[in-house]
């Protein structure tokens, strides 16, 4: 184990922090629970520079949690879209909703009582607490993971469990007695500045004389890379339905599932399907099998690819401009391409003018927003 007395990590860090940190983020500013917890969930995953800019626009609308629990799910995603990961604005709204009820409106105090929350984990939990409550709890986000693998030269991928156990142990004995609010942020800080994925700037690093990659020359190796594996692929088809009056077709996707709970364009499981739902409803005819038709109006865009984490989602775009304003039937569960999908209740479907989603009121992916910009400039 570390000998905190001896251990000079801490203290450089700090005077490090003092000197060079950021001190003027808009979550460092009037601090309370509220306030870093949201920080800390947009931060997940995410940049700083693109998360001020929605945190800002996130903080005007809903500035309290009273205010975050009141709101409409769907508000809530519209001021989360484009920051991906969409999963974490729900949990995020939920949790605000049990707080109200569970806390009589006052963020929890305790950790396990905030480790209850949805979408809330132990390092996230650590950060509250120490930033904005004055109590010692570690953290071990992307960016203290990368400190400490390189510090400690730690060989093995952060992700396995038995390596996560070990950097937690050197988390607990790093952060120091006092100034751990100051602590917790400088080692995010010094990973998302400095120790960074790559380019790090090792000359400006204050701990660099303890680092065990940089005195052997081996910055680039840590923290070790996660096992490669290939990436599936997925199919979409998304139909881009425009009615007379310039209306856009949209559903609202099931909670479960990418994207869920914000409003894209119906989507199919193949080109087949779209030709096949739009002649069941009479805005297309043809001959299902031949495919003579009448399509002068219905276009097949260029492929859009979009990247999760774990697989890459190759959207095939079809515009259909019709010449009536006729809504969607209710149920199409069998033309999704989610099997979860499918045994999800029906699908809220409503039309919008280009106008109007573009106020940012209806929450859309990224994806959806440039078909729209597309279509927009077409």
């Amino acid at each position: 184990m570390l000998e905190k007395q001896t251990n000079p990590f801490s203290q450089q860090l700090l005077s490090w922090f003092d000197t060079f940190g950021r001190h003027d983020l808009p979550w460092q500013q009037n601090i309370n629970p509220y306030r870093v917890w949201v920080s800390e969930i947009m931060l997940q995953q995410t940049q700083v520079k693109t998360v001020i800019p929605f945190y800002e626009k996130f903080m005007q609308s809903f500035p309290a949690l009273s205010d975050l629990a009141r709101a409409s799910q769907e508000e809530v995603l519209s001021h989360w879209a484009g920051l991906g990961y969409y999963a974490r604005g729900r949990n995020l709204h939920k949790a605000a909703q049990l707080i109200m009820e569970n806390h009589a409106g006052v963020f929890p105090g305790e950790f396990e009582e905030i480790l209850a929350l949805p979408g809330i984990g132990r390092s996230t939990a650590g950060a509250i607490l120490a930033i904005s409550l004055q109590q010692r709890f570690a953290i071990l986000d992307g960016n203290v993971k990368r400190v400490l693998s390189r510090y400690f030269a730690i060989e093995g991928w952060p992700g396995e469990k038995i390596i996560e156990n070990k950097m937690w142990l050197l988390a607990e004995e790093l952060t120091p007695q006092q100034r751990f609010n100051d602590y917790t942020q400088a080692i995010m800080d010094l990973g998302a500045t400095v120790c960074k994925r790559s380019k790090p700037n090792c000359e400006q690093c204050p701990v660099k004389s303890g680092c065990g990659a940089f005195k052997a020359n081996q910055v680039s190796v840590y923290p070790f890379k996660k096992p490669k594996k290939d990436k599936p692929t997925k199919q979409a088809w998304l139909l881009i339905n425009q009615n007379s009056q310039g209306e856009i077709c949209l559903e609202q996707r099931p909670q479960k599932g990418i994207w869920g709970g914000l409003w894209s364009f119906p989507e199919f499981e193949s080109y087949q399907a779209c030709l096949d739902f739009l002649a069941q409803k009479n805005l297309l005819k043809f001959k299902a099998q031949t495919q003579s038709s009448e399509q002068n109006s219905l276009i097949e865009w260029k492929v859009l690819r979009h990247t999760f984490s774990h697989y890459h989602l190759d959207i095939h775009p079809v515009f259909f401009k019709q010449d009536v304003s006729l809504k969607l039937n209710e149920n199409r569960a069998a033309y999704a391409l989610d099997s979860e999908k499918a045994s999800e209740k029906a699908s809220v479907e409503a039309w919008y003018s280009l106008a109007a989603i573009k106020t940012g009121k209806v929450g859309v992916p990224a994806p959806v927003t440039k078909l729209l910009e597309s279509l927009e400039k077409s």
